[in-house]
């Protein structure tokens, strides 16, 4: 395969050529690594790069393949990952200037796991500080700009990530998912990305790390450009650490043993609270209509209660003042903060509340959360927008929070998702779907992506 084939082929066909010897890992690296130095620096999406040290795990996986030794089913894959899993070797900031030369003296769980099955890592991905944003710019690296409009976000928190690989720089990477940090950029980007549902796989070696009501509801995931890619890394990085107290041991689904024509799929285009565009309407619509093409069972209808979404995710999130993450930047070290997590902790500040309205507003969740809970008793799958709009322009996602209540709704209810792209806007941007299923039943929401992918072609080159 010429380079231009090895940088956008899938991770599964990757490994499974590297395995039949058809191409070497030290190939398939070699031109990834080529790609990243024509995109990156229009990019900036990776903010360390191990290239001498990929080149020679690669010459090394070759080797050993050579004995007949198969390390696992990321064997000589490159992989990528979120900057703000811990990841040795390698100075790991999270985005805060207190970490700006942390090296850790070991890999995160989910960073060891892909290790371990073979994959080599390219680098680290740009985040926004400590994760918390819609878009990924930083005191240390600066800002990550769409592969699809250099003027626009790539999204955040795992905004690098989803811009490397749709550049083609990556096959595969790891994020991190808590009010859209994988499904966001996934979106903006038009890659596919995988929120497991909460307790799926550890969390240990994040920063921030995920303790307390953000860890209930964050989950590290798969973002690729293609489906098959999510549903290859899934098993690698679920299970127990024995750290993370969140890990539930769920057997994990087969997405090529659901039996489509038995789900019954809700879907809707509008959740009122901000209208979408009607590009991204319409691919919710266009996504709806293969699910029903193929013998799904189809029903234009959404959750009660929807409305409550943003309001009641900002109330959560805002109910500590900001005391959390000030402890975060002080553990990091950090005394300047980039003034997009400033504007976000000052505008924390005003809404703490005392122990008793905060169990009172855990009540209020808990409620609301049954509601949408006694939806999902009628149907397998939601199907809805993933944001109201596509990528935006630099420094204005914090003015659309709201556009962002699509993915925060099923933030809130600690749902699994996946995100594939379905439609494309004016300007030439991608439009992603979102696609919820019942907790734990990642392996159906894989299915049905796959399904969606197929029919309506998925991720598509950008220009860059």
């Amino acid at each position: 395969m010429s380079n231009n084939e090895l940088v956008y082929t899938s991770a599964t066909s990757l490994a499974q050529a590297i395995r039949e010897r058809k191409v070497s890992s030290a190939e398939v690296v070699a031109a990834h690594l080529e790609r990243i130095e024509a995109v990156n620096p229009s990019l900036n999406a990776i903010v360390q790069l191990a290239s001498e040290t990929a080149r020679a795990q690669a010459k090394a996986a070759d080797a050993a393949l050579a004995r007949g030794q198969l390390i696992g089913p990321l064997h000589g894959v490159p992989v990528t990952i979120k900057d703000a899993l811990e990841t040795a070797g390698l100075i790991s900031t999270g985005g805060t200037l207190g970490r700006a030369t942390y090296i850790p003296p070991q890999d995160a769980p989910v960073v060891a796991r892909l290790r371990a099955a073979g994959a080599i890592i390219l680098g680290l991905t740009n985040v926004p500080e400590m994760s918390y944003g819609y878009e990924s710019d930083n005191l240390i690296y600066g800002r990550t700009n769409n592969p699809y409009d250099l003027a626009r976000t790539a999204g955040g928190s795992s905004g690098g990530e989803a811009a490397i690989i749709a550049a083609g720089g990556s096959p595969l990477g790891l994020g991190g998912d808590f009010a859209g940090s994988i499904r966001v950029p996934a979106h903006f980007c038009g890659i596919a990305g995988l929120r497991p549902t909460p307790g799926r796989a550890p969390g240990t070696g994040y920063l921030p790390m995920l303790g307390g009501l953000v860890g209930m509801l964050s989950q590290n995931g798969p973002l690729a450009r293609y489906v098959e890619d999510l549903s290859l890394m899934l098993p690698i990085i679920a299970g127990a650490d024995w750290r993370d107290p969140r890990v539930v041991p769920m057997p994990l689904g087969d997405p090529g043993q659901v039996n489509l024509k038995s789900l019954k799929v809700a879907f809707y285009t509008e959740n009122g609270i901000v209208p979408p565009t009607s590009e991204t309407a319409g691919a919710v619509k266009a996504a709806a209509q293969v699910l029903a093409e193929a013998g799904l069972t189809v029903v234009e209808d959404r959750p009660p209660c929807l409305e409550q979404s943003t309001e009641l995710f900002l109330a959560l999130l805002s109910a500590d003042g900001g005391a959390g993450m000030d402890m975060a930047l002080q553990l990091a070290g950090t005394q300047q903060v980039h003034p997009a997590l400033q504007g976000l902790l000052e505008s924390m500040r005003p809404h703490a509340l005392s122990a008793a309205e905060f169990m009172g507003l855990w009540y209020r969740w808990d409620m609301w959360r049954s509601v949408l809970l006694s939806f999902m008793e009628r149907y397998d799958v939601i199907l809805s927008p993933v944001c109201a709009y596509p990528a935006m322009p630099h420094g204005t996602t914090g003015q659309h929070l709201a556009a962002f209540s699509y993915v925060q709704t099923y933030s809130l209810t600690a749902s699994p998702a996946v995100v594939v792209r379905a439609g494309v806007s004016p300007e030439g941007l991608p439009i992603g779907v979102q696609i919820v299923p019942r907790h734990w039943r990642e392996d159906v929401a894989l299915a049905v992506a796959q399904q969606i992918e197929t029919a309506l072609g998925g991720w598509q080159r950008p220009l860059i």
